[in-house]
């Protein structure tokens, strides 16, 4: 009788391994709580940084004000891409800044540095040798520096004019080695440093709009209310003495679901919405005999034509509503157009 080689895979069924403790942590791992523990750590490390702000912040401030040159930021690593995103939003905000690579600065890109210029170096450690090996040059040249570090006696710390301590308990890595609530907090800390410094020179949203003239920053600080609105027969106005079988004439003619009602100078006294009309419905069994006046909202919500469209939005949102009748300054009560919440959207306000 020929013998069947067994199947190891039925014999490893028949006697399972003992389960080992790394199948057993694998197991019971739940990702959730994992992510959990990472942002409670990182939020920690951010909060722990308002502990450590003092004059010193007001002192970094005051020295890159007083720059007549640009901010130069390095970094290695993982503080490099920090610093990189540093640089760019001090640009973005008001303060020229350049990103300079510490390896690549020894060989040739020091060219970029004049004797108006400062530097910004962030480094968790202050020990990075990279980092460390410009420290003289920068001393040469007679530049001021600003150590981000989350060590306030390393080597890079005694060398800067400036300290800002970026210190977190612990790191987000389970083994304490890979840079997370470090980062992050380095991160929270140089963005509240430009922003300080956006505040400090009163940039406006003018200047930012020169600054990020595309892309959906550009448009809602570039587009103004006039730029969208509705102007001349497309405005939806009624007279108050009409009656509400007019106004629902007007609503669906002008396809923007609402009428504004004026009086006898053609000032704007109210609003009709679609909201409007299905809540009188149910009020008034002969509401299209009603005259305006008992249906409409007494407190029209406005904007003037030279405001932001990015504003209209704001104020959309917060009354819940999805057109705005538009005024000039100098005639607050008499509407020259309408914005509605489409034409936020099609303009990529929103």
């Amino acid at each position: 009788m020929k013998t069947v080689p067994a199947n190891p895979w039925v014999e490893k069924e028949k006697n399972p391994q003992p389960e080992t403790e790394a199948v057993r942590k694998i197991t019971r791992f739940d990702p959730v709580i994992s992510a959990r523990k990472v942002l409670k750590t990182e939020a920690e490390a951010i909060l722990k940084l308002i502990e450590h702000l003092d004059d010193s912040f007001r002192n970094a401030v005051n020295l890159i004000l007083a720059c007549e040159g640009k901010v130069v930021v390095t970094g290695l690593g993982k503080s490099g891409i920090i610093a990189h995103k540093f640089a760019s939003t001090l640009s973005s905000t008001g303060t020229p800044a350049v990103f300079l690579h510490p390896t690549e600065s020894i060989h040739g890109g020091l060219g970029i540095l004049s004797g108006r210029d400062m530097l910004v170096a962030l480094s968790n450690s202050g020990e990075t040798e990279e980092m460390l090996e410009l420290l003289p040059i920068i001393k040469r040249l007679g530049l001021k520096l600003i150590a981000i570090t989350g060590n306030s006696n390393s080597t890079l710390s005694q060398s800067a004019d400036i300290i800002l301590d970026a210190s977190v308990p612990n790191e987000a890595c389970p083994f304490g080695i890979s840079p997370t609530a470090s980062t992050t907090a380095a991160l929270a800390l140089s963005d509240a440093l430009a922003i300080a410094l956006m505040e400090r020179r009163g940039i406006s949203q003018e200047d930012l709009a020169l600054i990020h003239p595309g892309g959906i920053i550009g448009r809602r600080l570039l587009l103004r209310v006039e730029d969208l609105m509705h102007t001349g027969s497309e405005i939806p106005l009624a007279a108050a003495g009409l009656k509400m079988r007019d106004i629902l004439l007007v609503i669906t003619g002008k396809r923007l679901g609402v009428a504004g009602v004026t009086n006898t100078r053609g000032e704007l006294i109210g609003v009709i919405t679609d909201g409007d009309l299905r809540r009188a419905l149910e009020r008034y069994p002969d509401l299209l005999e009603r005259h305006a006046e008992e249906i409409m909202n007494r407190d029209p919500k406005k904007i003037e034509r030279q405001a932001l469209a990015a504003q209209a939005l704001h104020i959309m949102e917060q009354y819940s509503i999805t057109s705005l009748f538009v005024y000039e300054q100098e005639r607050v009560n008499t509407p020259v157009g309408i914005i509605h919440l489409h034409d936020l959207i099609r303009a990529g306000i929103l």
